[in-house]
């Protein structure tokens, strides 16, 4: 098996797609075409966990944080990053970051909090924007059916938990071919008066390209008409943080205790805890200050994240609980989800590929310290 040929499981648990348009995921180092030898699977691609692809004879480092984040304009190793990235240049080793392609999967980052927590029942804090686009075309009823299933095939008509969805309606369309076209009713220079049926379905922008293959195969027009729209729609079903409800509620030091030893968090900065009932609860892994506000307008009485400033713990004003855990700490478990997830999937995808050749790196790549 080639590097590539295992990158369509990376995507399959995390599209890039996904991804916010700040980060940096993917393939950021290495050779697509190098035979793959074994995976290692981390938080962070530091030097000290190259060393560790090196001496378990690993060339494919999968990552949570990506190592190269902004532009480098010289590679010398006078740093951290640069040091890595030599290294792994050196040895042959691909470096492949996912990082919020992970945080905004509906099975990713956040549901992985969730799950430590004992969070049921969750739906996402944060749903992503500008994600959504609509497909209108039109075609002769006979050529429908047709258009419908080749459209559908592509990914098209997908929404939360229904597929196959689209509407329809009949019209009347008009047209007339010049002198050089090559009409399927009627004839050329003719003008034309025909029934139609106008087709439209929703996709995620990623798959356009696919759509519009598919529908241009399927249609048995000569030039075939279409509109594409962004939507303004939320992405129910992708996006960062989650809510749901604990399946016991507990009182806020409880609660406090609860989440120190679920994520094994050395340390927890919390706001004034409030005299209520810890129930519904929010959670954002990593950086989460920006979501604030979102899990009290969800209603949340707790809000579990990581990088909180002085002021922001401020906004809590009462209304919810609000934890800073560290950052690390809120990510902890992506790690063993990735691996979990490849040793699942792998048997099926690659079965001559050994599921023995991923492995959960040990190398704790944590830079903050508790005294």
């Amino acid at each position: 098996m080639k590097i590539k040929d295992f990158l369509p499981l990376l995507e399959q648990m995390a599209p890039l797609a996904y991804a916010e348009d700040f980060d940096n995921v993917g393939l950021l180092t290495g050779n697509l075409a190098d035979d793959l030898k074994g995976v290692l699977v981390c938080h962070d691609a530091l030097e000290s966990v190259i060393d560790e692809a090196i001496a378990k004879d690993c060339n494919l480092v999968v990552c949570f944080h990506p190592i190269l984040f902004s532009g480098l304009k010289k590679i010398t190793g006078s740093d951290y990053v640069q040091r890595a990235i030599i290294k792994a240049i050196k040895n042959d080793i691909a470096i492949y970051a996912v990082h919020t392609a992970l945080d905004n999967h509906k099975e990713g980052v956040n549901k992985i909090f969730c799950d430590a927590l004992g969070i049921i029942n969750p739906q996402i804090l944060v749903p992503k924007q500008n994600f959504i686009r609509k497909l209108v075309t039109y075609t002769t009823p006979e050529n429908a059916n047709v258009v419908r299933e080749a459209l559908f095939s592509s990914g098209a008509g997908s929404i939360g938990n229904y597929e196959n969805c689209s509407f329809n309606s009949v019209g009347t369309g008009t047209y007339q071919g010049n002198a050089v076209s090559n009409p399927k009713v009627g004839e050329r220079g003719e003008f034309v008066s025909a029934d139609e049926t106008r087709i439209e379905v929703t996709f995620e922008k990623q798959l356009q390209s696919k759509i519009l293959k598919a529908l241009s195969e399927a249609h048995i027009y000569e030039e075939v008409a279409y509109e594409v729209y962004d939507l303004k729609n939320e992405h129910q079903n992708i996006g960062l943080g989650m809510i749901g409800e604990l399946e016991t509620a507990r009182n806020g030091q409880d609660f406090l205790q609860l989440v120190k030893d679920k994520m094994q968090a050395e340390g927890i900065r919390h706001s004034e805890i409030p005299d209520k009932i810890i129930r519904k609860v929010a959670v954002l892994g990593g950086s989460g200050s920006f979501a604030i506000k979102a899990a009290i307008a969800a209603g949340a009485d707790a809000f579990v994240t990581s990088d909180l400033k002085y002021h922001q713990f401020y906004e809590a004003e009462g209304k919810l609980l609000l934890l800073d855990i560290g950052h690390y700490e809120s990510e902890r478990f992506t790690k063993n989800y990735i691996v979990d997830f490849l040793m699942e999937k792998l048997p099926n995808f690659a079965p001559a590929f050994p599921t023995g050749s991923i492995l959960l790196s040990e190398v704790n790549t944590n830079p903050v310290k508790y005294f």
